[in-house]
């Protein structure tokens, strides 16, 4: 030690080298530096390095100064004789500053060869990592996803996360000895993970999730001995978990999620006392639960959901108390539920989909902490704790699918929390959020498929912020508590198959919120309250298979929204009300088995959404002729009635002779009843006068011919028409041209072409105009629409919008060509788009085209362009007024153009004469329209949220009795909304991270409340930073995210003590990650 204090101190007293203090003047007078002295690619950090460097040689100066003072004293002449010559100090600090830089060198010239022995096992495709090159100016420590060591210049980091890279993780990973992070989460990588891994004895961060490796877990990870979060979920790894990784000392994260791991869980795991985070879920491990669980005392969350483990839940389990999060859901769990849970201090326990037997601990009534309690789906006996009463924290309470029975407990009521909550509440799961933008459901209390007995609780009426209350399938009697009307936020409401009693509540007109009610299979008695009319957001009312009698209320026909009514198998008489045809939205209507009269109203011929009607066993009469012209009915049955009349219309053709049978005045070739009984044959003679005049008939009508095709042919004219110059007024049809390409041709041309607009040209219908296909003569080729209602009196008023739109230019806006106004019709000509609506690309009947992820990205986005044009620069601003998928034109190249645009609101003028029109079509409404009778730019931008979700999942934003964004918002509250991703999508995405995204921002933008939807302007940058121009070799940028996305972050960043965080979520559901954007539900949502 003392040679090694003498040659510390020789190096520094250098006294008699003039060269080497000089050499150090001149770099410090100077401050110049050597060129690989700032290699990070931060220029803050390379500031605080030339600072450092600085402050260093000022110290050796200063060291330096004071030995030049103190040379001749004696400290100087003993140090002098009795130490190394001062000559050879000067050698021995020039040799060790060579031997240093050359080791810096040598580490340069290391890791760069090991980065680009890297970049070749990948293929960068988009190439992201163009500045990765070995030219001799380049800088390896400044290429994207490199940080390097400040001071010896090594990497230090590697972060490659998100950049849709696929190949293979490369063996020179191990080259990089003095790595600490390597995040490569989210690409496409694939192979296995490279033994040489274990060579970067300083990592401390692993995170290769969503990617495709495949393979064991290399045992080498053991030798991590500073590894802190191992991250490898959602791959393909296979094997068993190495029982070398709880040699790891100072593991904090293991999330193996995902995978197709197998084996059981190694038990020496369990003795890790630094373990704080364990996912497992989604994977085939077997064996049991070990009673060392409870050995892991720093585990805040652990996760086995959704694997093959058996046996029965250790006794040991309440023993964990420092659980916060234990779900071991979906396994093949056996025998009771301990009663020591009880003891647990766990916010979100869920033991649902197991084979659990036994009664329900009472001691869960305990658990003060608990938010959370799903016991669903098991074989659980006995009746509910009435101590569930205490549980005055608990948001969400599943128990159905059980074998539970007795009378649901009056306690219930006191449970407060019991409702939608307003503001973030304590969760551990994911700590890294410091914003919480989460308007989350926390409760939907389910109690449905039991063994229920006993009344519906009075008590419950005190939940006033319950939001769903479902108790289908049990064997509740008594009446319907009137005070539930209390409940002024219940959502949704099934009683369906119980033993109900006595007569619908008239209060539940309070009940404002509610969209579903289901009280079918029940005892219930008395007439249907009008007051039901007055819940405005009602979609389905359904009290089939009662004992309801009197008339059907005609106000049911106010409700707008309702999309199904099923007043089935009851005692109701009187008639159909003619109100029924005002229920434009309506897709489903049953009202068999009763003891209606009376003929079908004319005017449900006029429900363009009706899919099925279902009228058979009641006395009916009249005939059928009203429903010829109700295109969308797919489901009919008429049977056993009175009704009369032809049914020879084609309409009728695809119904089964089923269908009609037991109406005896119907007749058809679709009934066994023919219309018009059939001539005798009867054989005749044709005389010669009758020859001789069907032979001058046929030459006259030859002459006719003769002289039509001989006629002189008049020229047609056309009028050119512009913003400045007004169309004229004529009386024969007339063609104004908006856009030069059409100058050439005349109404006629058109009518020509298109065999006066024959069926065979027909290219699209809709609720208000047919689109035909015209090829003009050296013209590109044009789609005219042909609009059904045309009112002389807005005539003026409807030429002038026409001449507005006509104006309006936009790459993603279809141009309308030009068009011709008459008494007899309005036609519209538009640019022809060669791959049709998106409508017909996602539910058409042949969809031969597949549409992959990048394809509806840029659809997206290019609507989106177009809609924040409308909304932001077009002068005046527009109103789309009826966003939809079948609104959305695709050319040839798949690049998105919105139509029908600034004709909506003249249109539905020109109609309101006639009919009620709703602006807008069915599920793409704004909810807020229901109230207000008004649209604006966030009306547009609810619609366009729609069509989100329909290019997410494939489905239509209406289909048969189910509404899209209800079923979403249902599957959020299952954890399975990934089951909705279209399969298309899910074989071509490269990231999931985008599709998660855009998931969150069609829910951002179907927002109940308008004012927290984003503009389009909002909704256009982000989508536009989910495009890579594949054009451009540099890669794309990631945007600032704004306050309603920081909270979308990475998922074990900063862990922090669980219970001091606020957190949006308890589960790590897929479902719950998208939420984790905004404010995405609540309970306004439509």
């Amino acid at each position: 030690m003392h040679q090694t204090f003498t040659l510390s101190l020789s190096l520094l007293f250098c006294l008699k080298e003039p060269t080497f203090l000089n050499v150090y003047k001149t770099v410090l007078l100077n401050k110049t530096f050597p060129h690989h002295s700032l290699h990070s690619s931060n220029t803050a950090e390379s500031g605080l390095l030339q600072l450092s460097f600085y402050l260093f040689l000022k110290i050796v100066s200063f060291f330096l100064s004071l030995l030049q003072s103190l040379k001749g004293s004696i400290f100087f002449l003993f140090w002098h004789r009795k130490m190394v010559p001062l000559s050879s100090q000067a050698l021995l600090l020039i040799l060790s500053i060579s031997l240093f830089l050359s080791f810096v060198s040598s580490a340069e010239s290391d890791d760069g060869l090991a980065l680009l022995e890297i970049k070749k096992s990948i293929r960068d495709v988009d190439n992201i990592l163009y500045d990765w090159t070995d030219s001799p100016s380049s800088d390896y420590c400044s290429w994207r996803g490199v940080t390097c060591d400040n001071f010896t210049f090594n990497v230090a980091a590697l972060n490659l996360s998100g950049l849709n890279m696929d190949g293979e993780l490369s063996p020179a990973i191990g080259k990089l000895k003095s790595l600490v992070s390597i995040d490569l989460k989210q690409n496409r990588l694939s192979g296995q993970i490279p033994d040489e891994i274990g060579d970067c004895l300083s990592l401390i961060s692993l995170d290769l999730s969503f990617n495709e490796l495949y393979g064991d877990i290399p045992f080498s990870i053991s030798k991590l001995k500073q590894l802190e979060y191992l991250i490898l979920k959602n791959n393909h790894l296979i094997g068993p978990i190495p029982s070398t990784l709880s040699q790891i000392p100072n593991l904090k994260v293991l999330d193996l999620a995902q995978n197709k791991l197998s084996g059981e869980i190694p038990r020496l795991i369990y003795w890790n006392e630094v373990l704080q985070y364990l996912g497992l879920r989604g994977n085939n491990f077997v064996g049991t639960l070990s009673s060392d669980i409870c050995q892991l005392t720093g585990l805040w969350y652990f996760d086995v959901r959704n694997n093959s483990l058996t046996g029965s839940i250790p006794q040991e389990i309440g023993n964990c108390t420092a659980f916060q999060v234990l779900d071991l859901s979906y396994n093949k769990l056996t025998g009771e539920i301990p009663f020591n849970t009880g003891f647990l201090q766990v916010a979100t326990l869920s033991l649902q989909g197991n084979k659990l037997s036994g009664k329900i601990p009472s001691v869960i009534g305990l658990m003060q902490a608990l938010a959370v309690l799903d016991l669903s789906c098991n074989m659980l006996t006995g009746s509910i704790p009435p101590i569930f009463g205490n549980l005055s924290y608990t948001e969400k309470l599943y128990l159905h699918g059980n074998k539970l029975s007795g009378s649901i407990p009056p306690e219930l009521g006191n449970m407060t929390k019991l409702h939608y909550l307003y503001e973030c509440f304590q969760c551990p799961l994911y700590p890294f959020c410091n914003s919480c933008w989460l308007d989350f459901f926390l409760l939907f209390s389910e109690l449905n498929d039991n063994q229920l007995s006993g009344h519906i609780p009075q008590e419950l009426g005190r939940l006033t912020e319950l939001y769903d209350l479902n108790v289908a399938g049990n064997r509740l009697d008594g009446p319907i508590p009137e005070n539930l009307s209390s409940c002024t936020d219940l959502n949704s409401l099934n009683a369906h198959g119980n033993k109900l009693s006595g007569t619908i509540p008239r209060a539940f007109q309070k009940l404002e919120s509610m969209t579903y009610l289901n009280l079918s299979s029940n005892n219930i008695k008395g007439p249907i309250p009008i007051e039901l009319s007055r819940i405005g957001n009602l979609d389905t009312l359904d009290l089939s298979n009662n004992k309801i009698n009197g008339s059907i209320p005609s106000p049911l026909g106010d409700l707008e929204h309702l999309l199904k009514l099923n007043l089935s198998k009851n005692d109701l008489s009187g008639y159909l009300p003619t109100e029924f045809g005002n229920l434009q939205s309506i897709v489903e209507i049953d009202v068999s088995s009763n003891h209606l009269s009376g003929s079908i109203p004319q005017e449900l011929g006029q429900l363009q959404n009706l899919y099925l009607l279902k009228v058979e066993y009641n006395n009916l009469s009249g005939d059928l002729l009203s429903l010829a012209s109700c295109l969308s009915l797919s489901v009919l049955n008429v049977s056993y009635n009175n009704l009369a009349g032809d049914i020879r219309t084609d309409n009728f053709s695809k119904f089964s002779h089923d269908s009609f049978i037991g109406n005896p005045g119907l007749c058809g070739y679709w009934v066994t009843s023919p219309c018009h009984a059939p001539l005798p044959t009867i054989r005749a003679t044709i005389s010669k006068a009758a020859i001789l005049g069907i032979a001058l008939g046929a030459l006259v009508i030859l002459l006719m011919i003769l002289v039509a095709v001989w006629r002189p042919q008049y020229p047609h004219t056309f009028i050119e028409g512009s913003i400045d110059k007004k169309p004229v007024s004529y009386s024969s049809p007339k063609l104004v041209i908006l856009n030069m390409n059409m100058a050439l041709h005349v109404y006629d041309d058109i009518m020509r072409t298109t065999e006066n607009l024959s069926e065979k040209f027909i290219i699209g219908n809709g609720a208000s105009s047919t689109v035909y296909k015209c090829v003009l003569k050296n013209c590109k080729p044009v789609a005219v629409k042909k609009l059904y209602s045309h009112c002389p009196q807005y005539l003026k008023e409807f030429e002038t919008e026409l001449e507005t739109v006509g104006s309006i230019k936009h790459r993603n806006l279809v141009s309308l060509q030009g068009y011709s106004v008459s008494s007899t019709g309005h036609l519209l000509f538009y640019d022809y788009m060669e791959n049709g609506s998106l409508w017909d690309l996602l539910h058409g009947p042949t969809k031969k085209t597949k549409l992959d992820w990048d394809t509806r990205l840029r659809i997206a986005f290019g609507a989106a362009e177009g809609l924040a044009y409308l909304h932001h620069d077009c002068n005046p601003r527009i109103i789309h007024r009826d966003v939809k998928s079948s609104n959305i034109l695709l050319d040839q190249d798949f690049e998105a153009h919105l139509t029908d645009f600034g004709i909506a609101k003249s249109l539905c003028t020109s109609m309101s004469h006639t009919s009620t029109y709703i602006m807008g079509t069915i599920g793409y409404i704004d909810p807020e329209y229901a109230r207000t009778s008004r649209l604006t730019e966030k009306s547009d931008v609810y619609s366009y949220g729609i069509v989100l979700l329909e290019l997410l999942t494939g489905r239509k934003a209406v289909d048969n009795e189910s509404n899209l964004l209800h079923l979403i918002l249902m599957k959020a509250s299952n954890n399975t909304v990934m089951e909705m991703v279209d399969e298309e999508i899910s074989a071509t995405c490269r990231d999931l991270g985008d599709i998660k995204k855009v998931f969150q921002l069609a829910l951002l933008c179907t927002k109940r409340q308008p004012l927290e939807r984003p503009t389009m302007h909002e909704v256009t940058r982000l989508l536009g930073s989910l495009i890579t121009p594949s054009s451009n070799p540099k890669p794309r940028l990631n945007p600032i995210p704004s306050a309603k996305v920081q909270c979308y972050m990475d998922e074990y960043k900063n862990l922090r003590t669980p219970h001091l965080v606020n957190c949006p979520s308890m589960s790590t559901s897929d479902a719950q990650l998208f939420l984790k954007f905004g404010e995405v539900i609540s309970q306004n949502s439509a």
